[in-house]
């Protein structure tokens, strides 16, 4: 993800167009986007403030502990018995277990090789 402009250069980019009012020049200058800069103008006017805004921290739908335990208690159950579980949509749980690396396919090793067997068998005839 990409990080935000550092505060000091926000200062010497408007501190630049205050000295010489040519944002264009500002822009290719410093190889900062012409809207980046009317952006910090206007927040400047606003707020006299150039730090740039906080993350929003998104909670999370689905707590990863208890879906663990969920999955542990019940692994034969459908994503949809476990959405209704939880309240929320099949998609939320089916990225929520692809984000816990907990797969849903519960395939026997030995089934690969026993059909491998069967259709041996049924060519020989």
């Amino acid at each position: 993800m990409a990080k935000p402009y550092s505060v000091d250069l926000r200062k010497r980019v408007l501190e630049y167009i205050e000295e010489t009012a040519d944002k264009t020049k500002a822009s290719q200058l410093f190889k900062v986007g012409i809207a980046t800069i009317y952006r910090w103008i206007a927040r400047q006017k606003q707020s006299g403030n150039l730090a740039p805004s906080p993350k929003k921290a998104y909670k999370k739908k689905i707590d990863d502990q208890k879906l663990i335990a969920y999955v542990d208690k019940n692994p034969d159950h459908f994503l949809s018995e476990i959405a209704a579980h939880f309240n929320t949509t099949l998609q939320a749980i089916f990225y929520a277990l692809q984000r816990l690396r907990i797969t849903r396919k519960k395939r026997l090793r030995f089934t690969r090789k026993e059909m491998r067997k069967s259709e041996l068998n049924l060519y020989k005839k």
